[in-house]
């Protein structure tokens, strides 16, 4: 039977989920919330009292089994995610998981591998992919408006104060590289498309993961990429991305707001204004879309999987195989 809207469970009442996921469920066109689960009582109330006409449940496995749910997002910590999308694949529940995807290939590959068995989707969800700064940085690209790539350089940090906070957690993949240094990966495999042929890192740990995260990627033709990360530092969300003929400076890659690209070259320096967007929402509607019309959602496995794969071996190269 066809239908018109996914209908969607959420596992886990999430800041992201509360902030972000939820309000794009209920305003995009082709999605319905239908059921939310968390194990904290003040949380379920919440709900109950926030959002008209939903299911709640105190455990995830009860909103799995409900029939109506179509798709399910997971903003549950990063060493949680294997556990529930292969639960949710069983029940035959397409999946929209928070980055990162997994701790490690080995289970990205299982997780992948279950879905596919069971004939559900399975995204990643890097919604920044959704902004109109990222299309606009590959159409400038893709115009070769600064030639031949050479050199990209992407950072995401912030101030992690929360001692408790499961990102100091080394079992649930805690530390920079995983949290928010997944964020470049992704960039420069979005804009290279290729595996790295060398790499090199450091890293500062604490509480057993890193706190800051460096890395240098060499890829072919000559390219080369920098990548920061850390929770240590005050915000910052810059990617350059410098060619034969020019230079692109991308302020608050990650974020929705509006803002500027900078395009320089020998003759001149342009803003390009970007307009704000519903990154959310697009990801949402772009996922649900994949499932009610069988197409493909924006962010594929093989590159998912790829990304998992060059952080795994950062994180190995530096401390995370001594463990």
């Amino acid at each position: 039977m066809s239908i018109s809207k996914v209908r969607w469970g959420i596992l886990g009442y999430a800041r992201i989920a509360k902030k972000s996921v939820i309000p794009a469920i209920t305003a995009s066109r082709n999605s319905i919330l239908h059921a939310i689960a968390t194990k904290d009582p003040e949380k379920l109330n919440e709900c109950s009292q926030l959002y008209d006409n939903i299911k709640t449940y105190n455990d995830y496995e009860s909103l799995l089994n409900d029939p109506d749910v179509q798709a399910v997002y997971i903003p549950l910590p990063n060493g949680l995610h294997k556990e529930w999308v292969i639960k949710a694949a069983r029940k035959g529940k397409h999946v929209l998981c928070e980055k990162p995807i997994s701790i490690n290939s080995k289970d990205c590959i299982e997780m992948i591998e279950e879905c596919n068995k069971n004939g559900v989707k399975l995204m990643e969800a890097f919604m920044y992919r959704y902004t109109t700064r990222t299309k606009k940085i590959i159409e400038l690209i893709e115009s070769n408006v600064i030639g031949q790539i050479k050199h990209i350089y992407s950072s995401f940090s912030f101030v992690l104060n929360r001692d408790n906070d499961y990102r100091w957690d080394i079992s649930q993949g805690g530390g920079a590289l995983l949290d928010i240094g997944c964020y470049p990966i992704n960039l420069i495999g979005m804009i290279l498309n290729s595996e790295p042929i060398s790499m090199q890192a450091e890293c500062v740990l604490k509480n057993g993961v890193d706190l800051r995260f460096n890395a240098v990627l060499k890829y072919e033709n000559e390219v080369i990429a920098d990548i920061s990360c850390g929770f240590d530092g005050y915000l910052n969300q810059m990617s350059q991305i410098s060619g034969t003929n020019g230079t692109i400076l991308i302020p608050d890659t990650f974020s929705d707001n509006a803002g500027k690209i900078i395009l320089r070259n020998d003759q001149s320096e342009e803003e390009i204004d970007i307009e704000p967007c519903q990154r959310y929402v697009l990801e949402i509607e772009d996922f649900a879309s994949s499932i009610l019309e069988r197409g493909e959602p924006l962010i594929g496995l093989d590159e998912t999987l790829r990304n998992i794969k060059i952080i795994e071996k950062l994180l190995d190269m530096t401390y995370r195989s001594k463990e």
